[in-house]
């Protein structure tokens, strides 16, 4: 017999436990009211008659109550009503002490990999893990109602972000309004900022909002270079007037003036780059950021916007150094490029762009590349016109902006009337359900997998609304960068944000995780094989919208279904599988799940047949999505990142190309860093397996990781296989 613990757990029967429970409670009354050790074992005795296969630790309590009163022993059973809800106070109690001790002593692997961008030795990040704990503790005893925790605990959802939770004012991912804030002014900590007048100013400006934006929220932060091209011409003409009173002629004025305004970009950018890395936000780590390069954001500052894309793709060609002189490969700033007109073709004006943006990506895994093209079909705005836009942080997308016809419920101060609006919004939050986890407790039965997905659902939007009253509880003064100086609004001081939350303005996410599992489960198939697996899947997809847009429908709160980037969950979620089904195999069998939409990383696909297929998920997941195939070193081989760039051009919406950069500060090895059986990591070259004299980058979840990761991440990674031939790239 099995014992299902309140927490979820699945534990063997254990006869001893009950005689120790009832004896503390016996050794606290007298006499007659005592009870026998054959009454004891009479009780034991009935509970193992009843031939349960698995029987719940409340029920098994409820009998001894019961039993007790049946001989007689009012007394005693009422000590050990006592005992059990004094054990119930105990598990409610605040219990961050042993999981602080945990934190500062190194001893528990969850937090040492929680998160592959954070060192959790250092002061900061633990600072920061201090507070989300005591925040997690918080938020589970008093903010969340027990069904909600208890689905948590057991992997059937994720609440995310618990440990920022109990702060009601802190919200996902955003567009920073870069915009308004450096043409119109902005304040920080109290210091107002006028308008730049210099490209380097407004570089440095930017990374203290960035600082400063991400210090107020928890996600990741997205700001588009185009904010930062009028700045270059304002650079230039200043050159250009202290040539012009040299007398030069007017050819040596231009030239003079374009080469100091070219070495101020690359100043500038070195020094966005240098501060963006370099600072540490509230939250223990250098800002989770990512930059937009699109060129069809703007037509009078485009070439000023060109000279900056191209510098940033240089800069990051190079890398970053470590710590030992050496150019490695950053984690952040994450780029995104988006493929257009302008530069997807041989004879296109930016096309070189496009070609050091395939150097970069064989280098150094960035940018990643969004389909102007692929976009506008899929994101149309109320009016029917298609948008072009980036992602908050590493795969958040917005919805087409519904609030044209409402006005500047922002007071942005660059807000356009009858243009769509994205910089400014954001992310309020996400709940995730764990899709193989349906499948599996509906154990074959179609009929009973819809019952229970529906079931879930509801689980899921009852924990997403608790997010949204609690984030609609905040003014404007919780955080004034955010909304009274520009980067998501200029509401006046203690101005509710409720409208922001509402209309269209901001999104929040319904995350899903492991749709291949959950379509095996159901069908026997994977969803990748164009036949009854491929359409179970999408209707599995189709319905999560659909009870998305009920919800919005009914709410006028933009929930979206979001392909949620899990990175320590994955593990998370597979272990709880495994525990509440059993080994299943070539389901829990593993030590993760597969993320979102994703083919699994074992199957074997071409990288074309791969972002083909899952293009099609892709448009099912409009809160957020991102595809990546796996390479071989490409960098002898930019014709083979060439064509797998137009293909995603013309495929889908946004996709990212993994490569290998690594490096062995022992011996100098440049390449792959491996993994071997046991999951540990180590040089190929001269067998270094010391994590400090390691730089490892991959991806993740969408962001490059470089802190490694847990057990269950690090053997996904490890399965991966590659969807270029490594024949192709020799």
């Amino acid at each position: 017999m099995k014992v299902v613990k309140r927490d979820g757990h699945i534990v063997d029967y254990d006869a001893q436990k009950i005689r120790d429970a009832i004896g503390k409670a016996n050794n606290e009354v007298r006499g007659k009211e005592k009870v026998t050790k054959e009454q004891i074992e009479e009780i034991i005795k009935y509970i193992e008659e009843l031939n349960k296969k698995r029987i719940l630790v409340e029920d098994i309590q409820d009998i001894i109550e019961e039993k007790l009163m049946e001989f007689d022993k009012y007394q005693l059973a009422k000590k050990y009503i006592t005992y059990r809800y004094t054990r119930e106070l105990v598990r409610k109690a605040n219990t961050t002490d042993k999981t602080i001790k945990e934190l500062i002593d190194g001893e528990n692997e969850y937090w040492n990999s929680e998160n592959s961008n954070k060192n959790a030795e250092v002061v900061t990040t633990q600072r920061d893990y201090l507070a989300g704990i005591t925040s997690t503790d918080i938020t589970r005893r008093f903010l969340l109602p027990e069904d909600i925790v208890e689905a948590h605990d057991k992997g059937i959802i994720h609440f995310h972000d618990a440990d920022y939770f109990a702060q009601n004012a802190l919200h996902n991912c955003e567009l920073i309004n870069l915009d308004d804030m450096l043409q119109n002014g902005t304040v920080i900590n109290g210091v107002m900022i006028e308008k730049p007048h210099r490209f380097i100013t407004a570089a440095t400006i930017a990374t203290q909002i960035i600082l400063a934006v991400t210090s107020s929220s928890y996600g990741g932060a997205t700001v588009s270079l185009t904010h930062l091209a009028p700045f270059v011409r304002l650079s230039y003409e200043k050159y250009l007037k202290k040539y012009q009173g040299r007398n030069l002629s007017k050819k040596d004025c231009e030239k003079f003036a374009m080469e100091d305004t070219r070495k101020e970009v690359e100043d500038g950018v070195q020094t966005f780059n240098y501060q963006v890395n370099s600072m540490t936000n509230t939250n223990g780590q250098a800002p989770f950021l990512s930059v937009n390069m699109y060129l069809g954001e703007t037509d009078e500052y485009k070439d000023e916007l060109a000279m900056i894309i191209e510098e940033f793709l240089k800069q990051r060609i190079l890398g970053f150094k470590n710590e030992k002189g050496v150019y490695i490969t950053p984690a952040f700033p994450k780029l995104l490029y988006v493929l257009e007109e302008d530069n997807i073709h041989e004879d296109s004006k930016y096309w070189y762009l496009t070609k050091l943006a395939a150097e970069c990506t064989a280098k150094r895994m960035v940018p990643d590349y969004i389909s102007e093209k692929v976009m506008k079909e899929l994101k149309k705005n109320e009016l029917g016109d298609g948008e072009c836009y980036p992602c908050m942080g590493c795969r958040s997308f917005l919805t087409p902006d519904r609030t044209m016809s409402l006005g500047n419920i922002a007071k942005a101060k660059n807000y356009v009337e009858g243009k769509g609006k994205y910089y400014g919004r954001f992310n309020q939050g996400v709940v995730t359900i764990n899709l193989p986890d349906v499948a599996l407790s509906a154990d074959g039965d179609m009929d009973k997998f819809w019952k229970i997905f529906d079931e879930r659902l509801e689980l899921c939007h009852k924990a997403l609304q608790i997010r949204h009253k609690r984030l609609s509880n905040a003014t404007s003064d919780v955080a004034p960068i955010l909304w009274q100086h520009g980067a998501l609004a200029r509401l006046e001081r203690g101005e509710s944000i409720h409208e922001l939350l509402h209309h269209g303005y901001s999104t929040i996410s319904l995350g899903y995780a492991g749709l291949y599992e959950c379509v095996k489960v159901m069908t026997g198939h994977s969803h990748t094989d164009n036949g009854e697996g491929k359409e179970f899947g999408l209707k599995v997809m189709q319905h999560l919208n659909d009870m998305a847009n009920k919800w919005k429908k009914e709410e006028d709160i933009d929930y979206s279904v979001y392909g949620t980037p899990i990175e320590s969950t994955t593990y998370k979620f597979a272990k709880c599988l495994k525990e509440r089904f059993g080994t299943v195999k070539g389901i829990t069998d593993r030590g993760y799940i597969t993320n979102s939409y994703h083919v699994p990383v074992f199957e074997e696909i071409d990288a074309f047949s791969k972002l083909k297929l899952e293009s099609e998920f892709q448009k099912l997941s409009p809160g957020g999505a991102i595809s990546y195939i796996e390479t071989p070193n490409l960098q002898n081989n930019l014709e083979a990142i060439i064509e797998v760039i137009k293909f995603i051009y013309d495929n889908i919406m946004y996709a990212e190309l993994n490569t290998k950069s690594d490096y062995c500060q022992k011996c100098g090895y440049t390449g792959e860093i491996l993994i071997d059986d046991n999951l540990e990591w180590y040089c190929p070259n001269c067998g270094n397996r010391d994590h400090n004299s390691l730089n490892v980058a991959r991806r993740t979840c969408g962001y490059i990781g470089t802190n490694f990761w847990n057990k269950g991440r690090t053997q996904e990674i490890k399965e991966r296989v590659l969807h270029i031939d490594n024949k192709v790239a020799e």
